[in-house]
């Protein structure tokens, strides 16, 4: 009897997941409650797998045995409720590829920084000649990608919303970042919800495993003392020497190999900032503990680039350097960014939709750096309320390129105008691609102008 799997959502890993069932001979049944792009529409009538959009068929969806859900859709939709209720088995994209691997996985998760790790460990295991893909929520889905052919290895960047979904997948390296208050909404408003959530990357795991994890980070050993962990701990530190791991003492990363520690001069690197520097030593364990070539490995540290809107500096005017940092979408990635460049005055463009954040957070780097506030949003009062009498001039606007002028007209040589808004885009952007696609517009046009 063929096997039968419905599909809810068609993003990116609701095609791939598709793709990839149709190709194993699944009966496949695409759902989605919005439109579908008339591109994938074309894509999957040209595979003969069956859909709907602007709704789901709750008859039809209950009769099949086993559903994939997009990682977007909330517990708490009402088709996902009828779904689990039913007892019918729901799982994530990534679960469901990982059934036709047989490559080992390194699994990134954390609150900030996954997309820099999990690109630098891609980076460094190509660097090592090791046959290696790149897949979560990073690039085509896995799924997608498993229709043409598998790897030896998967580096696979994952949100908490995809580990939920997980049933069976075993990491054989798993780094875990940091966790910060996010996405609460999703976890019913309790961040314990949330740390058992991100923490349960390791469930599967057993003593030929590896976990990696930032040692200062309260939340990570708080859930880490509920939990049996089997697999071998890798600790990193930017505040102490770990003794199995890796550590930051503030210019250099030392680093264990299994046979003692080596040194990384950290000034060639073109990452910069102690949470990047955290990023680092976790890229660097993960692709030990993969057993790659070290030396070589090693040496694609300082050709790396990152993604875009990630620290990313899009010009230099007039001794002014000007800083995309739109995926800064929470007040700790904001904070990191603050933090690695407080050593110059600062012209900090911010705001957008707040997920409730607490800004105290930010204080104290605010008060030591930051000359000038742009808010940029529909609502700024609590950026003005939280900052206004910390910062010696703020101003506000609903227009990007009026943010970047005003941020040039008060700008001077050796300042740096940084865009790391701590909200995220939805009121004036599409998302925070679109918001940084914007900023450096408005910047190439000074530099036209110029």
């Amino acid at each position: 009897m063929m096997n039968r799997i419905a599909i809810l959502g068609a993003g990116e890993s609701g095609i791939g997941a598709a793709l990839l069932a149709k190709a194993k001979g699944y009966e496949v049944f695409v759902s989605e409650f919005a439109l579908i792009s008339e591109e994938r529409k074309a894509l999957l009538d040209a595979k003969g797998i069956a859909y709907e959009d602007g709704g789901h068929s709750a008859e039809k969806l209950l009769t099949f045995p086993e559903v994939i859900k997009s990682p977007g859709i909330p517990y708490a939709a009402p088709m996902v409720k009828q779904i689990m209720e039913k007892g019918i088995s729901l799982i994530d994209e990534l679960e469901f590829a990982s059934r036709f691997s047989n490559g080992k996985v390194i699994a990134i998760t954390g609150t900030n920084g996954k997309t820099t790790t999990t690109l630098l460990t891609y980076h460094l295991m190509k660097e090592a000649g090791m046959d290696v893909g790149l897949a979560g929520n990073v690039g085509d889905s896995w799924a997608r990608q498993l229709v043409d052919g598998d790897r030896a290895w998967w580096v696979l960047e994952v949100s908490s919303f995809q580990i939920d979904g997980f049933k069976k997948l075993k990491p054989q390296v798993a780094v875990i970042l940091n966790i910060t208050p996010d996405h609460l909404d999703r976890y019913e408003y309790r961040l314990e919800n949330y740390i058992h959530s991100k923490l349960n990357l390791v469930k599967n795991m057993d003593n030929q495993g590896h976990l990696i994890y930032f040692k200062e980070d309260q939340y990570i050993w708080r859930g880490l003392k509920e939990l049996s962990v089997q697999a071998n701990i890798h600790q990193i530190s930017i505040a102490q020497k770990v003794e199995n791991g890796a550590y930051f003492d503030g210019s250099q990363i030392h680093y264990s190999t299994g046979k003692g520690f080596q040194i990384i001069d950290t000034a060639s690197l073109p990452l910069k900032g102690h949470h990047n520097m955290v990023n680092v030593m976790a890229a660097a364990q993960a692709v030990i503990a993969a057993g790659a070539d070290e030396e070589r490995a090693m040496k694609g540290l300082t050709t790396f680039k990152n993604a875009a809107h990630r620290m990313e500096k899009v010009a230099e005017l007039n001794g002014v350097e000007f800083i995309n940092d739109s995926k800064g979408t929470n007040v700790n990635a904001t904070y990191y960014t603050l933090a690695a460049y407080q050593s110059k005055p600062i012209i900090w463009i911010a705001g957008g939709v707040d997920k409730g954040n607490d800004y105290n957070e930010l204080a104290e780097v605010v008060k030591s750096s930051v000359k000038a506030l742009i808010c940029l949003g529909k609502d700024n009062e609590k950026l003005k309320f939280a900052f206004g009498q910390m910062v010696p001039q703020v101003m506000e606007t609903q227009e990007m390129r009026q943010a970047v002028q005003m941020a040039q007209q008060i700008a001077q040589a050796g300042d740096v105008v940084l865009l790391s808004p701590a909200c995220s885009s939805f009121d004036l952007f599409k998302n925070y691609m679109d918001r940084g696609e914007k900023f450096i517009e408005a910047v190439k046009e000074m530099e036209t102008v110029k």
